[in-house]
């Protein structure tokens, strides 16, 4: 069994900052790309940052120079450092990772539970 555990979530004033953590565990062999959708009340999940196995980074246009997406291997954890955040960034934001599992022989999508983000005064 596989699952991602999200964490950082929370409340905080346009402007603010926020870091959220999304921790992968359970049977793992390896993991792919790791990334981050916030979904609105009403909307879509939409990624706003993605990072591959070896660090390479894509981000939405809309979170370019606020948001930072890291990753630990050795702790299997994905990291979203959001600064500046605006009102129009609260979401849920749910984790996603690409995972091959122990004794598979290919890769499956695995979700996180999600984490609120409110940006409010």
């Amino acid at each position: 069994q596989v699952q991602l555990v999200e964490s950082g979530g929370g409340l905080v004033q346009p402007g603010g900052t926020l870091r959220l953590s999304c921790e992968a565990d359970g049977s793992i062999f390896t993991i792919d790309a790791m990334a981050w959708y916030p979904q609105a009340p009403g909307g879509q999940r939409e990624k706003v940052a993605s990072i591959t196995s070896d660090g390479k980074t894509n981000y939405l246009e809309s979170v370019k120079g606020r948001f930072i997406i890291s990753r630990d291997n050795s702790k299997k954890t994905v990291y979203l450092q959001m600064t500046s955040l605006k009102p129009e960034d609260a979401a849920v934001y749910y984790c996603y990772a690409d995972i091959q599992r122990w004794g598979s022989s290919g890769f499956r999508d695995y979700w996180g539970q999600g984490t609120q983000v409110t940006v409010a005064s």
